[in-house]
C-alpha cells in the first residue's frame, strides 16, 4: 500500500495557501450583482414600449 502521509501534508498545505490567498471574490459578487440589476432595468426599459397599442398614441395617419 502507497505511503500517502506525504501528498495529504501537500493538499493540506496547497488548500492553506488556497484559503489564505485574497481572490476578487466581493469584487466578482458586486460585480455580478449590478449586471444582473442593471440587465433587469435594461430590459424593462427596452420592452416597456411593446405592450402599447399604437391606435392609443392617436398618430395612426401620420404617413398618409
Amino acid at each position: 500500500m502507497p505511503d500517502t502521509g506525504h501528498t495529504t501534508d501537500l493538499a493540506a498545505a496547497l488548500w492553506g495557501l488556497a484559503a489564505a490567498q485574497d481572490g476578487p471574490g466581493d469584487t466578482l459578487r458586486i460585480v455580478l450583482l449590478v449586471s444582473l440589476v442593471g440587465g433587469a432595468l435594461l430590459a424593462w426599459f427596452l420592452l416597456r414600449g411593446y405592450g402599447r397599442d399604437d391606435a392609443d398614441r392617436g398618430d395612426d395617419d401620420a404617413n398618409a
